[in-house]
């Protein structure tokens, strides 16, 4: 009547535990790639809003004879940037003779050190100190 063997239902610890071991492992791969990604998203928008201050800068110089030193995100009104309220970087502009260097600053990962895009009037835009990396 009834029969030797019976038919198993659900997962033995065995299984449970390589699952968790596999999930673990692809985990470790992934989180490292996706704070990666994170990074290099924040960081385009310091690249976007130089490129931005670069070219108003630039519009400013030929409308009024000089370029426009601003000291924040106020300032930069004045060119006809407008930074947004939930920008992650602080943005200035200083000028120098014919010339004007604008800075971008912020800390991405809560350390000492900060992350620092600049763009030049020749259009030079780099990244001088990168906060991922160091």
């Amino acid at each position: 009547m009834f029969s030797k063997f019976h038919s198993r239902k659900g997962f033995t610890l065995i299984e449970l535990m390589i699952v968790v071991v596999i999930i673990g492992i692809l985990a470790a791969l992934a989180i490292p790639r996706f704070m990666q990604a994170t990074v290099k998203s924040k960081q385009s928008e310091a690249k976007g809003i130089l490129k931005q201050i670069y070219t108003m800068e630039r519009t400013y110089r030929q409308e009024n004879g000089a370029y426009l030193a601003c000291a924040d995100a106020a300032a930069l009104v004045a060119i006809g940037v407008e930074i947004p309220a939930t920008a992650i970087y602080t943005y200035s502009v200083a000028t120098a003779g014919n010339g004007f260097t604008a800075t971008s600053i912020a800390n991405l990962d809560d350390d000492a050190t900060v992350d620092t895009w600049t763009i030049d009037d020749t259009g030079l835009l780099q990244c001088t100190i990168d906060d991922v990396t160091t």
